[in-house]
């Protein structure tokens, strides 16, 4: 006599049954979305290295970011320095020419363009905010636009209203760089240049053509001035170039850095694709089989026996 028994068969068949819908439901959500789960418990045991790997990769991602913004700001800065040097260049250059031909009818005229070229160089903006204004970058940094205003005022340190705080910005953890200039600092030599030459006029008369022995002696004693003006510029522009190289380098390194995480991150929690679907047709395939089991053992119950 065959014995019949399927309690404990139907126990050990449906077990197989829900873990084969597992693995299957597992599987196709690897596979929908790539990733090798949803949840940090299903990175265990990489949870720690993964969280670690995350917090990194958002401060270098910060880094990045951060430093976009200041190759920004340095290339501006780069821009209204060599401006500035340039003028005072240019002024120098048309005290040169009056000596040379020895007409001083358009020293003025093309000193007041030499000068408020420089003028709106050091009240450049980038991004609707004043590069040389220090803290106070919503406030025009440098109040004047005619030579006349140079003699208005008892020094020309009056016109610049630009604060004390030089900007710095963090590259990384541990190297900040000071990423900008003060209006004052870097204007007050050049303007002070322009001062004496306007004050002189304002005293003495315009400048004649011929100039006079006195205008002459005059104007060689200002070249030096104006070079020194130059001098002291395209020495700050170096700087800032300078500045520009070690930030391209620092983004250099964190583009690196964050090519690296991405693959460390990519390998904990993105599935191989390939792996993935072969797992999928696995658990279709482990999930038909219980099923067919789980048919095949219902029809052999007491009840279908007693029923034949």
């Amino acid at each position: 006599m065959t014995r019949v028994s399927t309690s404990h068969g139907y126990s050990v068949v449906l077990s197989n049954l829900m873990r084969a819908g597992a693995n299957q439901e597992e599987a196709q959500n690897q596979v929908s979305s790539g990733r090798a789960a949803d949840s940090l418990r299903g990175f265990a045991p990489q949870v720690e290295q993964l969280i670690a790997a995350n917090s990194v990769m958002a401060r270098v991602e910060g880094y990045l970011d951060q430093g976009k913004l200041i190759v920004s700001r340095l290339e501006a800065q780069d821009l209204a320095l060599r401006e500035t040097a340039n003028s005072a260049l240019g002024a120098r250059g048309t005290l040169a020419e009056a000596l040379a031909s020895d007409r001083g009818d358009a020293i003025m005229g093309e000193l007041q363009g030499h000068f408020l070229t420089a003028a709106e160089a050091l009240n450049a903006q980038q991004g609707g905010r004043y590069l040389f204004a220090g803290a106070q970058v919503n406030t025009r940094p440098v109040e004047a636009s005619r030579l006349s205003d140079l003699t208005a005022v008892a020094d020309v340190s009056d016109l610049f209203v630009n604060d004390a705080l030089k900007p710095v910005s963090r590259l990384d953890d541990n190297i900040t760089i000071q990423s900008g200039f003060l209006a004052d600092e870097e204007g007050t030599e050049l303007f002070q240049a322009f001062k004496e030459v306007q004050a002189y006029v304002e005293a003495n008369g315009a400048f004649s053509s011929p100039l006079t022995s006195a205008q002459k002696t005059f104007i060689e004693g200002m070249l030096p001035k104006f070079d020194a003006a130059n001098k002291s510029l395209t020495d700050t522009a170096s700087l800032n170039g300078a500045n520009q190289v070690r930030v391209d380098n620092s983004l250099a390194q964190h583009e690196d850095r964050s090519t690296l995480l991405k693959g460390e991150i990519k390998d904990i929690a993105e599935v191989d694709m390939a792996e993935a679907i072969s797992r999928l047709e696995q658990a279709q395939t482990a999930l038909q089989a219980s099923a067919q089991v789980f048919t095949t053992l219902r029809g052999s119950s007491l009840l279908e026996l007693l029923r034949t």
